[in-house]
């Protein structure tokens, strides 16, 4: 599981490798026959390609057919010469050179700071933070790191661990492991981030979709467990129920609850927790919900066994969840009713419901640095590109539409989009359909056909909340009452009383909800907590890319940020700590500062990332090549730090 060539071997047939070229992103062609020739002129001069603009991948380049085919006959050869052995297959290219031709590329700069970064994700080489600095020293050999939750976090940070020769417990409360992709079975399901951004930078994906469904997530997550041999070694159907810090040790002691053994106990070095925040089920408490006669479940709990067909669904809630479950099922519900607050805000995408051709799938594991590129582009186009288009302008003149002069661009882009798909329809749904609020302020969803689908005679929006249940139907906020046979939930997670399943009790018995609340979590970088010592947090306060970007790339930050310490603590005869309060608060007062800067806290405006104060606690408010210099290595002047075989001292 380790960073290694890019590609395997090309084995492919002539017509097989010529049938992937032309069917490949040309862009991305460029990229290779550049690196596989060493002639940067495949993307200079006539052979520059157009801007890549949104989220559209550019897949001709902006050139004509015949360029078209004189770029593709060129990879074509190159790869049979490889395959024939007059040619080989070169290393990566430099940090430096592989910034160039991403720009090149892309028709913009990308900052040379995005250098280490490209490379980690283009899997050309391991993040320089996990890994041992000299020999592996003997004091690895007392570490044992309690992981809990084995989604897609706890995976990763055991596949690290592994890698460093780190002893490890992961433990799943579950009888499967996947975390979310687990959980969440709901009709239509999927990623909302490109699948091939939403994978491991040590093991990339061949997907089926441009943007996968939650089947193929799980066996993704499910073959990385097992081939790496973590999957083996997940303690299923077991509940970590307490976790205490032992100052006379310096060790964590989990209590360990399985239905057949009971509780146990657990010592560990260190704890990362990767249990997530869209865990728990958020379910209003409707009046009359115990008299509805039907079927009633939250979108994370659903049940597989039921058949909609000939049923009157009602949806409560219009956010990412219910945009994928209505269309899913429209077609097999007799009606469906959804119940919506607040319209949200939808950008066009032409992948969003594209399949990857055969052609693209062979180019993916055929063509050397072709998935590697493909995906270093992607995250420079939904990363990191549009934050510096969330900043409030405070002299803006229009703060109740937008935040700034780019961001009413985007209104006026999105605002036309949904006008023409609402069509003869824009009279009667505009007021339902077009929000009144800055996009972004609330999560952007992908087009799902969702407007199609409202427009048709047997799907009914009802631009009100739920004020009641009877025996029949569900009651409108206006009095209305909408038979129904089936309710669900789509209303999201309890995201702000993070670690709320585990109970964590840190230095002089002082639990994490003496710290956090219910709703107002920090932590410094997102990973770590005054008192709580060798204690992480993977998933933590201010680490969702509400920007943009993947949620694996920032667990794979804090995961590394985690490991690193652990080997600082290995190579340096340390045995627990524990970050200053003045570092820790000093770092908050940045994260709150800068998000006072950025559309999330818009007034007038609340989403599932600000607590009940109007405090930001979810999203993340730097670009992700900032996080990743933050979590790049841990700086132990950040921490009270206790050696091995001395006193504990007072954490203050």
């Amino acid at each position: 599981m380790t960073a290694s060539h890019p590609s395997p071997p090309v084995t492919a047939t002539a017509d097989e490798l010529a049938a992937a070229v032309a069917e490949a992103n040309i862009p991305t062609l460029q990229l290779v026959l550049a690196q596989l020739t060493g002639d940067d002129g495949w993307l200079t001069g006539d052979n520059t390609p157009s801007r890549t603009i949104a989220l559209n991948d550019n897949d001709d380049g902006g050139f004509d057919a015949e360029h078209q085919s004189r770029i593709r006959a060129a990879v074509v050869d190159a790869l049979l010469d490889i395959r024939d052995g007059r040619a080989e297959v070169p290393a990566p290219p430099s940090d430096e050179r592989l910034i160039t031709m991403l720009s090149r590329s892309l028709g913009e700069e990308v900052p040379i700071e995005y250098r280490p970064l490209m490379a980690e994700e283009g899997n050309f080489r391991p993040r320089d933070a996990v890994a041992w600095h000299g020999p592996r020293p003997t004091a690895a050999d007392g570490l044992h790191v309690l992981i809990i939750g084995a989604g897609a976090s706890g995976i990763a940070a055991a596949v690290q661990l592994d890698r460093l020769g780190i002893a490890y417990t992961i433990v799943e409360r579950r009888s499967e492991i996947g975390g979310v992709w687990r959980d969440n079975v709901y009709p239509g399901a999927g990623v909302d981030t490109p699948a091939h951004l939403y994978a491991y930078s040590f093991a990339p994906n061949n997907w089926s979709r441009y943007y996968a469904k939650q089947p193929e997530v799980l066996a993704y997550l499910q073959r990385i467990a097992s081939e790496s041999g973590v999957g083996d070694r997940v303690l299923l159907n077991t509940e970590v129920e307490r976790v205490r810090w032992d100052a006379a040790e310096n060790e964590w002691v989990a209590e360990l609850r399985h239905p057949l053994t009971g509780v146990t106990t657990l010592s560990a070095t260190a704890v990362l927790t990767c249990v997530g925040t869209l865990t728990e089920p958020s379910v209003p408490t409707v009046p009359g919900h115990d008299v509805f006669a039907g079927e009633q479940f939250h979108s994370a709990r659903w049940n597989t066994d039921l058949d909609l067909a000939g049923k009157r669904v009602a949806i409560i809630g219009t956010g990412a969840t219910a945009m994928q479950i209505v269309p899913a099922i429209a077609d097999t519900a007799a009606h469906t009713t959804i119940f919506q607050r607040t319209p949200q805000w939808l950008v066009p995408n032409v992948n969003y419901l594209r399949q990857v051709s055969g052609g693209v799938s062979t180019a993916m594991e055929q063509i050397p640095f072709y998935a590697a590129f493909y995906r270093q582009r992607l995250i420079w186009q939904f990363q990191d590109k549009l934050l510096a288009t969330l900043k409030r302008d405070p002299c803006w003149e229009h703060p109740e539409r937008s935040v700034n002069d780019q961001n009413d661009k985007h209104r006026r882009f999105l605002t036309k989009a949904m006008l023409t798909q609402l069509g003869d329809d824009a009279a009667e749904l505009e007021d339902s359909v077009i929000p009144d609020y800055p996009p972004y302020s609330k999560r952007i969803l992908m087009d799902n056909e969702w407007i199609d689908t409202i427009r048709r005679d047997d799907v009914t929006l009802v631009a009100a909340g739920v004020s009641g249940l009877d025996e029949r139907s569900v009651i409108d906020s206006t009095g209305a009452a909408h038979l129904a046979d089936v309710i669900v939930y789509a209303t999201g997670f309890q995201v702000r009383k993070m670690l709320a399943t585990v109970e964590v009790i840190g230095h002089d018995g002082v639990s994490i909800r003496d710290v956090w609340g219910d709703d107002d979590a920090s932590a410094y970088v997102g990973v770590t907590v005054p008192g709580f010592p060798n204690f992480f947090v993977v998933g933590g306060p201010q680490t969702t890319p509400a920007h943009g970007g993947s949620a694996i790339y920032i667990s794979e930050c804090a995961i590394a940020y985690a490991l690193g310490a652990l080997v600082e603590m290995a190579e340096n005869s340390i045995a627990s700590i524990d970050v200053r309060r003045d570092v820790f608060t000093d770092y908050n007062a940045r994260v709150d500062a800068e998000h006072e800067t950025l559309v999330w806290t818009h007034p007038g405006t609340t989403n599932w990332y600000r607590n009940s104060a109007g405090r930001v606690i979810s999203a993340l408010p730097w670009r992700g090549v900032d996080y990743r210099a933050m979590t790049e290595h841990p700086d132990l002047d950040d921490y009270i730090v206790v050696p091995r075989h001395e006193p504990v001292r007072n954490v203050g």
